[in-house]
Parts: structure tokens; C-alpha cells; sequence
């Protein structure tokens, strides 16, 4: 790597570096990006977890998990669990559903997710 190299990622936020690696895990799993990813129609997509929390809904409790692909960000409510085996932060997944706009984000409710290998695995 040059000074030049080194110079210019410098520059960069730790956001943009974010965004870069994710785009480079994610882009060639032929998936939809969740950037581009279509209101109110069955989709399938993947990222990383970037976010978890435990969230009572109309009384019940439900994990919310947002996840990224480096292009935009989807969070995905599982309703009715307090936790689920396997996903953890910077854990990669594919999920499948329907989502639909709740404020100025994007919500999967329930959605079928398969966890993606560890590195190294």
C-alpha cells in the first residue's frame, strides 16, 4: 500500500470504511441491495447485524435486529421471542419477507433469515 493509499483512506470516515467492507462481504451474493429493495413486495436480502435489542410490542416482546449490506439498513422484528439462538452483532444473515415503512425506516416483520457462516468457518 503507498503513502497515496494510505493518505486517501485517511480521508475516508469510519462510516465510508464501514459501508466499503460490507459492500465487498454482501455484493456478490446475487441478492437484492437493501438500498434498492422494494416496499410491500417479497424480497430477499442480506447483511450484517449491526444492531440488537429487546423491545416489548403492544405487550409482547419481540428482538429487533438491524441489519446492513453497506448500501442502506433494514430492521427486522421478530415478535413473540426475547432472544434467538445464533444471531449476534456482526453476525451476517439472509432474510426473506415482505417489508413495509414504519416512520422513516424500513421493517421486515417475522421474516425467514438464514445465518451465514462465520469467517472461517
Amino acid at each position: 500500500m503507498g503513502l497515496r493509499n494510505l493518505l486517501g483512506r485517511s480521508a475516508q470516515t469510519k462510516e465510508d470504511l464501514v459501508s466499503e467492507r460490507l459492500c465487498a462481504k454482501f455484493g456478490d451474493m446475487n441478492m437484492v441491495s437493501l438500498a434498492t429493495m422494494p416496499i410491500r413486495q417479497r424480497v430477499d436480502v442480506c447483511g450484517e447485524i449491526r444492531r440488537m435489542t429487546v423491545k416489548p410490542r403492544a405487550g409482547v416482546p419481540a428482538v429487533e435486529i438491524e441489519i446492513s449490506d453497506g448500501t442502506g439498513e433494514l430492521t427486522i422484528i421478530f415478535s413473540g421471542r426475547e432472544r434467538i439462538p445464533g444471531v449476534g452483532h456482526n453476525r451476517g444473515l439472509t432474510v426473506s419477507g415482505v417489508a413495509h415503512m414504519e416512520g422513516s425506516r424500513r421493517v421486515m416483520l417475522n421474516p425467514l433469515y438464514r445465518l451465514l457462516p462465520k469467517p472461517g468457518q
